[in-house]
């Protein structure tokens, strides 16, 4: 390309990444790098291209109008890499732009678009924290069988057969209690270093409810789960009291408190947060004794007015999967509701 470039940058620090690009004055698209922090001295570097023009497809039309095929729908997905089964829902308009998520048992895969193309549907999503791509491919006997790529780290495959009664397990049933007399001995370091008991901070609030928020700020459904925290705060008042877990993808201290005041700042939330560890979950597990096992991020632990617990959810379902997140809204707010009216 030709014309005068221009340095151009756009980052996220609330996730440790960074767009770094030039601009060509002449065609106004901007070309250059995607770099990532994921720890322990791990920084991904990915090729990054943006178009200025807005009307511009995300994806090249492949002109198998011929054989368009049925993508849309409710889908029982099978990853290779996982031992759960997770939900696939797709939306195809009349122009084959395709929008989907993907629900799991850790969380789900937020806002995917992309379109669909004869036998083959092409999904992307970028947040500042992933860079994601799907492609899906329709068999002949209806099943689909797909790629996944995260970044320029990870590549699993995937099968996925057309189930409208699709559910993922209870979330409310994935996690358990291990060990309840452990809260009392859960102390962390606050954002000034000083030791802390996770039951002091909830017992100052005097809330009625309260919700131990296990997440990591490089995590995206945690950053979802967190606006919801914010929501039912808001919501609540004095009668609901948070405090957060930090686990974070190196040991550095101060590194994790800035991505913590990063966090903040970001979703807008209010309560104490504690570093409690590395995100690594066999040692956020071994950290966590209260539970069984940490098993995603987010996790929450539902707590009563005396501490004991009422519930720990795992995962989060974000906006992007409709009913599912209208759903867990209500049943967060029927368990806080109990608590609260006791």
């Amino acid at each position: 390309m030709t014309g005068a470039w221009n340095d151009f940058e756009v980052r996220f620090p609330h996730y440790d990444s960074v767009l770094k690009l030039k601009a060509d004055s002449n065609s106004g698209d901007f070309k250059g790098s995607w770099i990532k922090n994921r720890g322990d001295g791990n920084v991904a570097i990915m090729n990054a291209l943006a178009i200025r023009d807005s009307t511009v497809p995300l994806f090249d039309t492949i002109d198998d109008s011929n054989f368009l095929m049925d993508f849309a729908g409710r889908w029982s997905v099978d990853f290779e890499l996982s031992d759960q089964l997770a939900i696939g829902k797709f939306d195809v308009d009349d122009q084959q732009n395709a929008s989907a998520t993907f629900l799991t048992t850790t969380g789900d895969y937020r806002y995917l678009a992309g379109r669909v193309d004869g036998n083959l549907m092409r999904l992307s999503t970028f947040d500042g924290a992933h860079a994601f791509l799907f492609h899906a491919r329709m068999q002949d006997d209806g099943t689909i069988e797909g790629d996944f790529w995260s970044g320029n780290w990870h590549h699993e495959t995937w099968t996925a057969t057309r189930d409208d009664d699709a559910a993922l397990p209870d979330a409310f049933k994935q996690t358990t209690i291990a060990d309840e007399d452990a809260l009392d001995d859960m102390v962390f370091k606050n954002l000034q270093g000083e030791p802390t008991r996770v039951l002091d901070l909830l017992d100052e609030s005097n809330a009625n409810a309260r919700i131990i928020e296990i997440f990591g700020t490089w995590c995206p459904n945690c950053s979802d789960a967190a606006r919801e925290l914010v929501s039912l705060k808001e919501q609540y008042g004095d009668d609901l009291a948070v405090v957060g877990l930090a686990f974070e993808i190196v040991e550095d201290f101060e590194r994790s408190v800035q991505q913590v005041k990063r966090h903040h700042e970001h979703i807008g939330t209010d309560w104490p947060i504690l570093i409690a560890g590395l995100s690594d979950k066999d040692k956020a597990s071994a950290a966590l004794p209260v539970l069984d096992k940490v098993r995603s991020y987010p996790t929450l632990i539902f707590l009563d007015r005396n501490n004991e617990v009422q519930g720990v959810y795992s995962g989060f379902s974000g906006p992007a999967t409709g009913d599912a997140y209208t759903q867990q809204r209500e049943r967060f707010e029927a368990l806080i509701d109990a608590m609260v009216e006791e």
